[in-house]
């Protein structure tokens, strides 16, 4: 498509977009009176007008059911994570016996580990990439040091090569290959959160495998956003937040995944938990764990009820759009950014450097630019004038367009405040 830098043309896109009227489905903070330009969905996703109703039905089963509310309610509560399988299924493509809501994001990881990273004295490294996010870092070193292992013999990290910002595939199967048998475990996130570099899932679990490796993926910035085929690919296990690109609300409950070539395993080790054994017996309570043969088997307590509302309430809005659609123009809305960007770059004295690859298979909604020439003060501009982004040292924002909300006249306007802010 032939882009324009204009509000004419950006209104003309908005005109044709089959997802228009969903933007009218979110609540949009303000900054100087006027609805900001939102661009850090991919840290907190804007709140669903929606919501309050799938909150406050729980709130009102409580208040006039009490405790009968986990049979009686409208959703009962002993089942209610029972109704995001098939629309979760659907945003990760797994079957719906294979997702499952719990937790959060790193206590889920920490748990699947116990399941699928198991070292033994000849096979125990852990292949992750280099700038993961901390709390991935963090996990990986406390997993190791809980199982006497050294981080340094033990975590190897996929570095980029000097003077690129982006990692390639031939170096993540070159290490694959060099660590060999040694290799227990590759985790990885399925987009990286710096760059917004989207990795080849299917390639490199289908490498890991063939040394015996459990392969899982932190898809924190993945699901919601890109075209996922846990099942398909064999990924072994992997785990999500859902307050980013599925707008369930800060902290809230994760997702995950675990595939059905483990849902009969009974002698591989998990924490085990009254809410993962066998549903149809487990008010009888026997003292004896008899997990569900599903994604569920890995469940510990009774869920959050309040919490999971609502992540129920943005799976469904999923369901109604479904992902081919939200990635459609996902791409057309990126692009469009991307070439705004490039039109004021030509405009000011400064230089913008897109990180994030170009190539469309291996990014999604997020770019990530370098802002040669400027400061945190640029930053401070954009959000003073109603940008809400993301500063990532020295000097890198993060722009997430996401396409539940955001329209092209925001790419446009953007461009324009960003320019003043360069110019000023």
């Amino acid at each position: 498509m032939d882009f324009q830098n204009t509000r004419e043309f950006a209104q003309q896109l908005d005109a044709q977009d089959q997802l228009k009227h969903y933007r009218d489905e979110f609540i949009f903070p303000k900054v100087n009176g006027k609805q900001v330009i939102y661009f850090t969905g991919n840290s907190l996703g804007l709140q669903p007008k929606r919501t309050k109703k799938y909150v406050d039905e729980v709130m009102d089963d409580w208040a006039n059911l009490a405790v009968e509310g986990h049979f009686y309610a409208d959703k009962p509560w002993w089942d209610y994570h029972e109704r995001f399988c098939q629309p979760l299924s659907e945003i990760v493509g797994a079957k719906p016996t294979e997702v499952g809501v719990m937790n959060t994001l790193t206590v889920n990881l920490h748990l699947l580990l116990v399941s699928f990273y198991k070292p033994t004295p000849k096979k125990y490294k852990i292949i992750c990439e280099e700038k993961a996010f901390p709390s991935d870092q963090y996990m990986f070193q406390s997993q190791v040091h809980f199982h006497g292992l050294k981080p340094e013999d033990t975590i190897v990290e996929i570095k980029r090569r000097e003077g690129e910002h982006n990692i390639r595939l031939e170096d993540v199967l070159a290490k694959i290959d060099e660590v060999g048998d040694e290799l227990a475990l590759v985790l990885i996130g399925g987009v990286n959160y710096y760059t917004g570099q989207v990795f080849d899932m299917k390639t490199i679990t289908e490498a890991s495998h063939k040394y015996g490796a459990y392969v899982g993926w932190d898809l924190a910035h993945a699901a919601g956003n890109i075209e996922l085929k846990l099942n398909e690919w064999n990924v072994d296990f992997a785990a999500w937040c859902s307050y980013k690109y599925m707008n369930s609300g800060p902290g809230n409950a994760s997702g995950y995944f675990v595939h059905e070539a483990h849902h009969n395993d009974l002698d591989l080790p998990r924490f085990a938990g009254w809410w993962g054994h066998n549903k149809e017996r487990r008010f009888l309570m026997e003292p004896n764990f008899d997990p569900a043969r599903s994604a569920d088997g890995w469940q510990i307590s009774n869920l959050p009820i309040l919490s999971l509302a609502p992540y129920l309430a943005s799976v469904d809005m999923f369901a109604e759009v479904g992902m081919h659609k939200l990635i459609q123009k996902r791409n057309l809305i990126t692009a469009y950014l991307e070439y705004i960007l490039h039109e004021i770059d030509k405009e000011v004295d400064s230089t913008f450097e897109i990180i994030t690859p170009s190539n469309q298979e291996e990014r999604a909604c997020q770019l990530s630019v370098f802002l040669h020439g400027e400061g945190r003060s640029l930053f401070d501009y954009l959000m003073k004038n109603g940008v809400i982004t993301d500063w990532r040292e020295p000097n890198v924002i993060r722009l997430a367009p996401v396409p539940l909300y955001t329209s092209f006249e925001d790419m446009y306007e953007f461009g324009q405040i960003l320019k003043q802010g360069i110019l000023e």
